[in-house]
């Protein structure tokens, strides 16, 4: 038998996974010097680890620094001003730039910005190109991947997980279980009732194509933003929907998406629409509905190790997350 076995109910990457934008912001979406540090870090470990996966699976998962421009309200100035010095005081790239500064960075932008936050060393990958790479990198690596395999429970014995009991009718005994089940992740029976709920909350996100390509920059504004894949495809996002596991696409949702892009950059309402997805991000929640840290590495019951809750940084965080978790089951005391 493997030493490592994935178990997938569908198609491994199939959620949340493949279907995130890829963005690897790290400057943009930390919310203090603790996670901006670890976020750094996380995004700076791709450059080496997409040239690895290339040279050993041949496969390019698009990863590169596009850079990022945030826009800033007139209202939120004076706290753009002290992120910039803040970031700075940590040795990181980044600007507030006026109007025709950020249309200098990227023409596409609408006349209407009146300022943006410039952050040059953000970057990005292709998500369903990552997993193809991850795909073949694992298998050559003798992993065992098994799809529709459904976990009905985590075994425990002796106060310990020792495995888990599949759709009901086989059981599959381990040294270690990885719990990353993304959104379900609290749905799993035996799963430890101390540990915080992890709840799904869902993206709406659509894809255009430029012909020629004219965006270069990531782009936020608010909760909406443009990731220009430097092909022409442009990803644009996403709505942030506590509805549940209702996957479905819905009108004012699409409507919310593409007004939003259009509004950032206005010629991509010249662009070809190409297709449309959902998925859920894996929110921890805490008492103020804020997105809690993410659970990774050793949980309260001996033999089970998470992976889950990642909110909107998955793609962001999934190297130092495997890095973590494959750390703290080798360092774990045998059983």
């Amino acid at each position: 038998m493997s030493d490592v076995i994935v178990l997938e109910r569908a198609v491994p990457g199939a959620e949340a996974s493949s279907a995130a934008a890829g963005m690897l912001a790290a400057q943009i979406e930390s919310r203090d010097d603790a996670e901006l540090d670890g976020y750094v870090a996380a995004r700076e470990a791709y450059a080496n680890w997409a040239a690895s996966l290339r040279e050993l699976t041949g496969v390019d998962i698009g990863y590169r620094r596009s850079g990022a421009l945030s826009i800033v309200s007139p209202e939120g100035l004076d706290a753009a001003r002290r992120l910039v010095d803040s970031q700075r005081a940590r040795g990181l790239r980044a600007e507030l730039i006026d109007g025709t500064a950020a249309r200098m960075v990227e023409p596409e932008l609408a006349s209407g910005v009146m300022h943006a936050l410039h952050f040059s060393d953000e970057a990005q990958v292709d998500p369903p190109q990552l997993l193809r790479a991850l795909s073949v990198a694992t298998s050559r690596a003798g992993v065992v991947i098994r799809g529709g395999s459904t976990v009905s429970m985590l075994l425990t014995e002796g106060g310990r997980c020792v495995g888990v009991s599949l759709d009901g009718r086989e059981i599959l005994r381990a040294d270690a279980v990885v719990l990353a089940a993304g959104s379900w992740s609290s749905l799993v029976p035996g799963v430890p009732d101390e540990l915080p709920r992890v709840r799904p909350v869902r993206g709406q996100l659509l894809m255009l194509e430029e012909r020629p390509a004219r965006l270069g920059s990531i782009v936020f504004s608010g909760h909406a933003y443009v990731v220009p894949r430097g092909d022409g495809r442009v990803v644009c996002g996403a709505t942030m929907e506590h509805v549940g596991h209702r996957r479905e696409l819905t009108a004012a949702g699409i409507h919310t998406v593409l007004g939003n892009s259009i509004a950032i950059a206005p010629r991509l309402g010249e662009a070809e629409f190409v297709r449309a997805w959902s998925n859920f991000r894996p929110q921890v929640a805490t008492s103020d509905g804020s997105p809690g840290a993410p659970l990774v590495g050793r949980s309260p019951l001996p033999g089970l190790f998470l992976a889950t809750g990642h909110h909107r940084n998955g793609i962001l965080l999934a190297k130092v997350t495997a890095d973590t978790v494959a750390n703290a089951v080798t360092a774990a005391p045998p059983r």
